[in-house]
């Protein structure tokens, strides 16, 4: 597949299973992950990598991240939440560890780590693996950050979702571009 395609083409795979990207595969995922940019090369991306056992400590980390937000949780709320965790066979997680008072702002820095993800993606997709940039909650929790191993001042950027797709994926629009194109007022 070449560089237009996958660009013109790549979409979202919300549901995934095993097997996740091999060792080979994640390796190029990062590889494309670094070349992203980044203003001042102040390198600012950082990967946690987690498959098979490792994401039931994620797991911990999301129900945790529950209960700090809503004490009284049910079992019920707990296990759904503990799930998200093994929604796919692989999840990266990319958080922005920050410089804070550099002259590149933080935002750059932060972006810089969101065009990594976006190539992950990318890569991702070229090699017929499954991808679901997730957020929520959870990357902006102070107590998730410090139990990944990062400060307040960082940012999680992405929890990457990576498996075999299941099921059919969605198509997107088939939009112009010219629909979003602003002339300076």
């Amino acid at each position: 597949m070449d560089t237009l395609t996958a660009l013109t083409t790549r979409v979202s795979a919300p549901r995934l299973e095993a097997p996740g990207p091999s060792d080979e595969q994640l390796d190029m995922l990062l590889r494309a992950a670094i070349r992203a940019p980044d203003h001042g090369l102040l390198r600012p991306w950082r990967f946690i990598v987690l498959q098979g056992r490792q994401r039931e400590r994620l797991g911990d980390i999301m129900v945790a991240h529950l209960l700090e937000e809503q004490p009284d949780a049910d079992n019920r709320a707990r296990d759904i939440a503990r799930s998200k965790a093994l929604r796919a066979p692989t999840i990266i997680i990319a958080v922005a560890e920050v410089t804070e008072g550099h002259k590149i702002p933080v935002w750059e820095q932060v972006l810089a780590v969101g065009a990594s993800v976006q190539n992950m993606m990318l890569a991702a997709y070229e090699q017929g693996i499954g991808a679901m940039w997730r957020t929520g909650a959870m990357a902006n929790s102070t107590l998730a950050k410090e139990k990944l191993g990062f400060a307040a001042k960082d940012q999680v950027v992405a929890y990457l979702y990576l498996g075999k797709p299941v099921g059919s994926l969605k198509s997107l629009p088939n939009d112009s571009p010219a629909d979003f194109i602003r002339e300076l007022p």
